[in-house]
């Protein structure tokens, strides 16, 4: 079994090479990465060398385009979301740029955590009505909580490529249950739900007890349903699935 996810992540590295192109504008280097953003768009970075660092950005991108869409982002919740978020993946806020330094030995864990983030900063604040108060984050915790179901939160764990890759909550392994790790999805989207089964195929051979280990995948199906396109990636690595919408009907299998 180590074997066949060695081959898939080296697949996987092998497309995030081949599909990673760089142009050069002034002292910056321009990375566009093969993933996709809310506009179908593929997500850029800017990089270069400071004082013996190499600086990564997105420059302001990320945070200015969901305040143009109406996302506002001052509150003090939401601000503390945000920052919980970053942290989770070691990235820094400055100003509106989300930025991370890296050296030439660590430039790719680097690159990856800021592309992460970003992902995870779209998804978790983009909210299509204006009128949503609520953060479906919060609506997950809440849930939890309610059902009594103990968690930790915000879990970092280093997969086989020595990525550090970012968990919502995690519900650790008991005689009658496995490990339990779950990430929450605002938007069923394509290249989140990729991101995610590569991030799996990482992180499961480094568990204590990997064949005792489960993904689950909590999505927001309130706006739209589900599409297959999201559903492929995750049920070929065996991903639990838990929409949302029927969320009581799955959460025995969280509770223990």
């Amino acid at each position: 079994m180590i074997q066949e996810f060695q081959i898939l992540i080296d697949e996987y590295w092998k497309w995030l090479r081949d599909n990673t192109t760089l142009k050069q504008i002034d002292n910056w280097v321009e990375v566009t990465s093969p993933f996709i953003d809310r506009h179908n768009d593929y997500i850029q970075i800017y990089a270069k060398k400071e004082n013996g660092n190499i600086i990564l950005t997105d420059d302001a991108y990320t945070i200015r385009d969901l305040e143009i869409s109406g996302c506002e982002l001052a509150t003090e919740k939401r601000q503390k979301i945000l920052q919980l978020t970053l942290n989770g993946f070691g990235v820094s806020k400055e100003g509106d740029e989300l930025i991370v330094k890296a050296t030439e030995n660590d430039f790719s864990k680097k690159k990856h955590n800021l592309i992460q983030a970003i992902l995870a900063v779209n998804d978790l604040f983009y909210l299509a009505p204006a009128s949503i108060v609520s953060l479906f984050l919060e609506d997950v915790r809440e849930w939890l909580k309610e059902n009594e179901i103990r968690y930790m939160e915000n879990i970092n764990i280093q997969g086989k490529s020595g990525n550090n890759h970012n968990f919502n909550f995690a519900i650790p392994e008991t005689k009658s249950a496995p490990e339990r790790l779950i990430r929450v999805m605002n938007r069923p989207q394509k290249s989140y739900a990729q991101s995610l089964a590569f991030t799996w195929i990482d992180v499961q051979p480094t568990r204590p007890n990997p064949d005792n280990t489960s993904l689950y995948a909590i999505i927001n199906d309130t706006e739209k349903e589900i599409p297959e396109s999201v559903l492929n990636p995750l049920q070929s690595i065996g991903a639990n699935i838990l929409p949302f919408s029927d969320r009581e009907k799955y959460k025995y299998k969280l509770v223990s």
